[in-house]
């Protein structure tokens, strides 16, 4: 299938899965250390809210895709420490006219997979519509469409279960800024398709009083105990809850089984109990790491009096602290090194599965011109309503890689009027960008900084030079504190550092990313282009 056909099929097919790409191994961070250990996190990007499973020798693991499109990526594993990006479950977002808009912060919240009855089960939030069901036979695909499993404001996080009675049941929380009310968890009946709740729920655990920001709860069943695993305290400050009772509906027993105690992992927390076919049980979590997102650890897990003990408890009490390295799970024979893709060479019959457009994609913003090993971006126009890049959906994005890289880029730009713009950006809430554009019917190279960019603020604008040529080799290089500085190149060996340094902010929910664009600004019956040899991440 085409690259630029694949981004087309999105509108036509809400759920589909592509299939996975042979990539290179990152050259910012592999957390397979090659002598039986690993170092923490096994995923150093915003891999946020993350839930996994095993079927058979295989991990899978999902994560919050919020408005970016294709959403809710699918990781694999063999070991627990090697992840490629096996695809997306969901290249198209429901309700379709509403996500054809940026929708920041919104969209697709912290979701649950399960395998039931020889399928794979995706439960996600919308916290503006509510909670949605997907499944497949395959891992591969394709997904069903999104069913709407219970409509309403606010609920989010949830988690399916099928008991041994087989009865099904749903746990979810509540966002307090669309439901008037958080900290709590309630359960609810489903259908023994899992396609509907049957009734309106009951609150089976209130975080009031030691638990404020209780969410994320993933049940399970161990021994008699039913389980919920919770996280509590806030996204970078908080701590991991077990819960645990002997009637699904409790009262739930409370205890905290990690926190960040003498470490450096700030709010360790929210993730999935897994366990290897070796009768080993691990925990795999986020970290938030502000500008960088919420990065992947993992975490050895011990039961103890039915109680479970993540990460190093080295006083015996029952509450671990997150490890920095640690000896790689027995998951079966030694695994290759895998990470997920970064760079691109744009010679494949569809972009890395790394990249994400700001909203779901219309067929004409991107096309795979394989036999030159290029990606076009058109210049499509800007929406009216956009003040400056936040509001613009065909951004071309991917997550920082780790706290240090360089991301370099080649590219030919073929503007067709005036306000045609083509560049490389590093996006989030402050963004920067070092791009071609065409003004007064000339092409020059301009750097554009844009501070506050969600409430609507101006970029600033500097004009650096007139174009030497159509290609250009666009650099940024990012450096611990997430410093950005760009820099440019007219022959792919000398480059010329652009004064400035960005402090790169968060995007809401997300951290910040690092990727391509082409835009207009002017009503025309065609469009400019920018044609991408390629991008490299070192």
């Amino acid at each position: 299938m085409m690259k630029g056909l694949i981004l087309g099929c999105a509108l036509l097919m809400p759920a589909i899965m592509i299939a996975q790409q042979k990539h290179s191994i990152s050259k910012v961070w592999v957390a397979d250390n090659g002598d039986g250990t690993y170092k923490n996190p096994v995923l150093d990007a915003d891999y946020s809210d993350p839930d996994a499973i095993r079927v058979g020798d295989t991990f899978y693991m999902i994560a919050s895709s919020f408005n970016a499109s294709p959403g809710l990526p699918i990781l694999q594993s063999k070991d627990l420490v090697n992840w490629s990006l096996a695809g997306h479950a969901l290249l198209r977002q429901p309700p379709f006219d509403h996500f054809s808009k940026v929708q920041h912060g919104n969209g697709v919240w912290a979701p649950a997979i399960r395998f039931h009855k020889n399928e794979f089960y995706i439960y996600y939030p919308d916290p503006d519509f509510g909670i949605y069901m997907i499944k497949t036979a395959s891992i591969n695909g394709p997904w069903s469409a999104p069913v709407l499993v219970e409509g309403g404001k606010g609920l989010i996080d949830p988690c399916p279960f099928w008991d041994d009675d087989g009865k099904a049941y749903l746990a979810h929380a509540y966002a307090g800024s669309r439901a008037g009310i958080k900290s709590i968890i309630v359960l609810k009946r489903m259908n023994a398709e899992g396609t509907k709740v049957l009734d309106a729920g009951t609150l089976v655990f209130d975080g009031h009083d030691a638990d404020p920001t209780l969410e994320g709860p993933k049940l399970y069943k161990r021994n008699g105990f039913y389980y919920i695993f919770a996280p509590a305290g806030g996204v970078s400050t908080g701590w991991q809850l077990a819960l645990r009772s002997k009637n699904i509906y409790g009262p739930y027993e409370r205890r905290v089984v990690m926190d960040q105690g003498k470490t450096a992992v700030n709010g360790p927390h929210q993730g999935a109990w897994v366990n290897t076919k070796s009768g080993e049980d691990w925990f795999l979590h986020f970290q938030d790491k502000d500008a960088y997102g919420r990065v992947v650890h993992l975490q050895p897990m011990k039961w103890v009096n039915d109680w479970p003990v993540i990460g190093a408890d080295a006083d015996n009490d029952g509450k671990g602290e997150p490890v920095s390295t640690y000896k790689k799970p027995n998951a079966g024979p030694v695994q290759p090194v895998a990470t997920p893709p970064e760079s691109d060479e744009f010679n494949a019959m569809q972009p890395g599965l790394q990249w994400q457009w700001q909203a779901n994609p219309a067929a004409y913003w991107s096309h795979a011109n394989i036999s030159k090993g290029e990606l076009r971006l058109f210049a499509v126009r800007m929406p009216d309503s956009s003040r400056n890049y936040w509001e613009v959906p065909n951004l071309l994005l991917q997550k920082f890689p780790a706290e240090s890289f360089t991301a370099t880029t080649k590219l030919r730009f073929k503007p067709r009027q005036n306000g045609d713009r083509a560049g490389l950006i590093i996006f989030g809430m402050d963004y920067a960008y070092l791009s071609l554009v065409m003004n007064d019917n000339a092409v020059y190279l301009e750097h554009a900084t844009c501070l506050q960019s969600e409430k609507g603020a101006k970029e600033k604008l500097a004009s650096l030079s007139k174009a030497a040529g159509e290609n250009i080799w666009l650099r940024v290089t990012v450096s611990p504190g997430a410093k950005c500085k760009f820099s440019y190149s007219y022959n792919g060996q000398q480059f010329t550092d652009v004064d400035g340094v960005l402090t790169a902010k968060p995007g809401r929910w997300v951290g910040a990313k690092v990727g391509l664009f082409a835009t207009g600004t002017l009503k025309t019956n065609d469009t400019g282009w920018a044609d991408i040899d390629w991008f490299r991440v070192e």
